[in-house]
């Protein structure tokens, strides 16, 4: 068991309630940057926990709006998205502090699952609810937040890199 890497998840677990405060429709926040970066930073199990228990604190911050079954399974699916994003930048990766392409084909990975794919897995129990215009009003709506959510955390991943690099040099 990793204590400092406990440690980080439940900041970044916090850092995700605080994000569930800036919202921009219903339970549609910036709550995933802290399960994004704890990825790059501690993997997709670690990030996973983050992204899922980000989203269950901005839908019940919202009032689980749409339902609780709906939030349960977007919190698979926030989970899903860690999983697919950090394998990605992984693979392109490849033991380097730091992988431009990596993050941005991880980052488009990541944008899909969490906005056009998660919103089809969602339709059987959304189209009752909101109906065709509804979802197609949320797309663009998820798609935009979850493309800013994945470029935050890239950039502090990166500049966190840069404190490291110097911090070293200084020793």
């Amino acid at each position: 068991m990793d204590v400092r890497a406990n440690v980080v998840t439940g900041l970044l677990i916090a850092l995700s309630f605080a994000g569930a405060n800036i919202k921009v429709l219903g339970s549609i926040a910036f709550d995933s940057m802290p399960g994004f970066l704890g990825t790059l930073l501690l993997g997709a199990a670690h990030g996973a926990i983050i992204a899922a228990a980000g989203h269950f604190l901005t839908a019940l911050l919202a009032g689980f709006p749409l339902s609780l079954l709906v939030h349960i399974i977007t919190m698979g699916i926030m989970a899903a998205t860690m999983a697919a994003f950090g394998s990605v930048y992984q693979r392109f990766a490849a033991g380097s502090r730091f992988s431009g392409p990596g993050a941005l084909l991880a980052g488009l990975v990541a944008v899909l699952i969490n906005g056009p794919v998660g919103l089809f897995i969602l339709s059987p129990l959304l189209l009752p609810l909101i109906g065709q215009t509804g979802m197609l009003s949320l797309l663009p709506l998820i798609t935009g937040v979850a493309a800013l959510n994945v470029l935050l955390a890239v950039i502090i991943y990166r500049l966190l890199g840069n404190v490291k690099a110097k911090e070293a040099n200084d020793k």
